[in-house]
């Protein structure tokens, strides 16, 4: 049956990453050039042996200021992450849930791995003392879809409620898939975004066996260079971000404070390697014009793309392709910027922490530097917004999110006036 398709608004954001727990607290990093990463305290890295001392970690959080202490111990950390910017957001939005249909509130959330610190204790605890010491929250902690149930349960939002696991495009899956059930008129609001939790030793030494983890330790602000010549890798971080999305009537019968409009959601598969891009940015780029198209933006209605950026020689040369290959010669008249540069790699939480800085920057009418941008690339030749914050006309904006596997999400906002 055909459906009138409706227009769909961000009315709330909430953001808990290496740049505060608060979406001033980040909003003030950015625009500082400030970088969130430091050496790991979570745990003893060189006690482990392992190569990589740095990361982007949460700072000064604290769950109780959350969740009621009795349930805390049924959470893993990613899920504290999940509700901390849900009610954030929530709260941004002044959303009333008993003033709403509950059944047409729903939570979508992107989480790349759940929770790897429960399981690698529980795997732990089960080798040293056997069942008999191995918690009955251990499956409820871990499993990925948590994060959305926990915020489900905490806002009573009966409506579609699911996590989107697509490794580092997890996060731009979750909202892009949001919108899409509120523009087909199937959900009035979703909160949507990412989560992710995974700076653990089993996560470092996983990405550093691969090489792919930055090894600047003895300069952690300096580490994560996307688009920079001596970029090494990116630097692992972890955090949530999470957006209010509202059918845009809705919103104007609640005199909802609008940040910008979704207009637009593009999702496909490389289908060529388990860890590597297509040559040349082909599937990124197919993903970028499905979002135009999804969008009806021309190309030359973009002013300003948030890069999934990620610090990695081989991912930032095929990104920089992929904006060539669909923006033509308007490429050199657009704004590029990664973020990763200080937050780092939030792994399944970037797309929903990316998606909210894009819309803080169409709002704000400034796009966020590309940190530590010291010497040029010759391959990455684009305008990546180096070192400091820009005042800049933004009609319409990209955010890019790819991830291993060849998944790849791009969702496009527009300007609200």
């Amino acid at each position: 049956m055909p459906r009138s398709l409706k227009r769909v608004v961000v009315t709330g954001l909430g953001l808990v990453t290496p740049l505060g727990n608060d979406v001033a607290g980040n909003w003030d990093a950015l625009m500082a050039g400030r970088s969130g990463i430091d050496r790991i305290t979570h745990f003893d890295s060189q006690a482990l042996g392992l190569p990589v001392h740095i990361a982007g970690e949460v700072r000064d959080f604290d769950p109780a200021r959350y969740i009621e202490k009795r349930e805390i111990k049924k959470m893993d950390t990613f899920t504290y992450y999940a509700i901390a910017a849900a009610q954030e957001a929530v709260d941004d939005a002044q959303l009333r849930m008993e003033g709403l249909v509950s059944e047409r509130v729903g939570v979508l959330l992107g989480v790349g791995m759940g929770g790897l610190a429960t399981m690698e204790e529980g795997v732990r605890v089960f080798l040293e003392s056997g069942i008999k010491r191995v918690t009955a929250f251990l499956v409820p902690r871990l499993i990925a879809n948590m994060a959305s149930s926990q915020v489900g349960i905490r806002f009573g939002a009966r409506g579609v409620n699911f996590v989107t696991t697509s490794a580092c495009a997890s996060g731009g899956h979750g909202v892009g898939e949001a919108f899409r059930n509120v523009t087909l008129g199937l959900q009035d609001v979703v909160l949507a975004g990412g989560a992710e939790a995974v700076v653990t030793p089993l996560g470092i030494a996983g990405f550093a066996v691969m090489r792919a983890l930055s090894t600047r330790n003895d300069e952690p602000a300096r580490a994560s260079r996307p688009f920079e010549r001596d970029r090494d890798g990116f630097v692992l971080a972890e955090g949530a971000g999470i957006l209010v999305l509202e059918e845009l009537e809705h919103a104007r019968r609640r005199g909802a404070r609008i940040y910008a409009e979704v207009v637009g959601y593009g999702a496909n598969s490389d289908a060529y390697h388990i860890t590597a891009p297509a040559p040349e940015g082909e599937g990124a780029a197919r993903c970028m014009r499905l979002a135009l198209a999804d969008a009806e933006l021309a190309p030359g209605d973009v002013d300003y793309i948030n890069a999934h950026g990620t610090s990695t020689p081989y991912n930032d040369l095929n990104e920089t392709q992929a904006i060539k290959r669909v923006f033509g010669s308007h490429a050199n008249s657009l704004a590029v910027s990664s973020t990763k540069s200080m937050t780092g790699h939030t792994m399944g939480a970037a797309g929903g922490i990316e998606a909210a800085y894009t819309v803080l920057a169409l709002h704000h009418q400034v796009l966020p530097p590309t940190i530590n941008y010291e010497q040029a690339d010759p391959e990455c030749d684009l305008d990546y917004v180096p070192n400091r914050a820009r005042p800049a006309r933004v009609r319409a904006a990209l955010s890019n999110s790819f991830g291993f596997g060849g998944a790849n999400a791009c969702l496009a906002f527009r300007r609200w006036e």
